[in-house]
């Protein structure tokens, strides 16, 4: 074995990206001591993005002091790459551990994502990744479109900052002073849902009540976004709503689509453009990438299946390592993954395998190096 590249996403609740690159590299350099190992650690757009974009390729993380979802003064931060990229995972301005224990999608804003993006165009940045995962907001991105220059007025001519429970007031959008700098830079939205901006699989719907919504509160808040499409397509000249990731985190994937010409991008599409996976990939004998658990849904874009695509059209083997396996999972062998392999080796409730996942990844990884090692490979 002559080199190695490890593509896994993190283990959620359990093991980082990062540290799962590491243990997978020390268990092959105690087969093969030369093999080279290369590493990209993967995050899905939500919170350790700018983690995991900078374990990837370098650069620093700048902090930026901004306000979090209910306007309150927080440290948030965005990832200055290499080449002149910055990575904004909104998690860090508005994500839903922000909250905490205080839900409510309807008070909500995506105003500190819009003060993260500036600060990026502040700091240089000539191409936005903007991460849509974790949100605690459901404010069609009307928050970070008002921190970027965008005026919403009400019917009266007077402006305000809308939220989720009061886009209803939405008389029509000023975009005057949208900051002309994010027309001259090119502009990613990661995201890893295909869910519309309303109805029954729209942003509210689906996931409104794990920010706090209750049934009729959902019922407003998709009726309030359905406005604020209809107030945006008279000003835009054309209704996105119905867009593919538009309801990602609570709208804001319309608000970037609809308003800034975003990209819509799986995120490990992303992640693999950024790092340099197809350069990565030459000469490379294996490839080892993973998830917490595949099934039928990881066929959709996930982290497995889009590494196992690249991989097979460049002619290189793909193991998956990964913590469990479900239903459907078998699909993946079609899409050019050459093997699944469970970390799960005894059985134990998650709160129990947990605590010794660390020790089960080492295993798995010595375990699947030293067959390989025997076969000549």
């Amino acid at each position: 074995m002559k080199k190695v590249l490890f593509v896994p996403d993190s283990f959620k609740g359990t093991m980082s990206s990062q540290e799962i690159c590491e243990i997978l590299s020390q268990e092959l350099h105690k087969v093969w001591p030369q093999a080279e190992a290369a590493a990209i650690p993967v995050a899905d757009g939500g919170e350790g993005s700018v983690d995991a974009f900078l374990a990837a390729v370098g650069g620093e993380k700048i902090a930026v002091p901004c306000k979090g979802p209910y306007m309150e003064d927080v440290q948030g931060f965005y990832g200055r790459l290499p080449g002149g990229a910055a990575v904004v995972e909104m998690a860090a301005a508005a994500g839903l551990p922000l909250a905490g224990d205080r839900l409510h999608a309807e008070q909500t804003t995506t105003c500190g994502v819009g003060q993260l993006i500036l600060a990026a165009l502040e700091g240089g940045a000539k191409k936005l990744i903007v991460g849509l995962g974790g949100s605690a907001t459901n404010d069609g991105g009307a928050g970070m479109l008002a921190a970027l220059g965008v005026r919403f007025l009400r019917r009266d001519g007077t402006p305000y900052l809308p939220v989720g429970g009061t886009l209803d007031q939405l008389d029509r959008v000023d975009l005057s002073g949208l900051e002309p700098r994010l027309s001259r830079v090119e502009i990613i939205a990661m995201c890893d849902i295909d869910n519309p901006l309303c109805g029954p699989a729209g942003a509210s719907a689906v996931f409104g009540p794990q920010k706090g919504a209750d049934e009729a509160m959902t019922a407003v808040l998709d009726r309030n976004l359905s406005h604020f499409a209809d107030v945006a397509a008279e000003s835009l000249g054309r209704d996105l709503r119905d867009a593919p990731g538009t309801g990602a985190a609570g709208g804001l994937g319309f608000a970037m689509a609809a308003f800034l010409g975003s990209r819509m991008q799986m995120g490990i599409e992303t992640v693999l453009d950024t790092a340099g996976f197809d350069r990565l990939l030459e000469g490379a004998d294996l490839v080892i990438t993973g998830e917490g658990r595949i099934d039928s849904q990881s066929m959709r874009g996930k982290v497995v299946t889009g590494v196992a695509r690249r991989a097979r059209a460049a002619g290189v083997p793909v193991a998956a390592v990964v913590g469990d396996i479900g239903d459907g999972a078998e699909a993946a062998f079609d899409l050019g993954v050459s093997g699944i392999f469970s970390i799960n080796r005894v059985a134990v409730p998650f709160s129990q395998a947990k605590l010794r996942s660390k020790d089960d990844m080492r295993a798995t990884a010595a375990n699947l190096f030293r067959v390989l090692e025997r076969l000549g490979l």
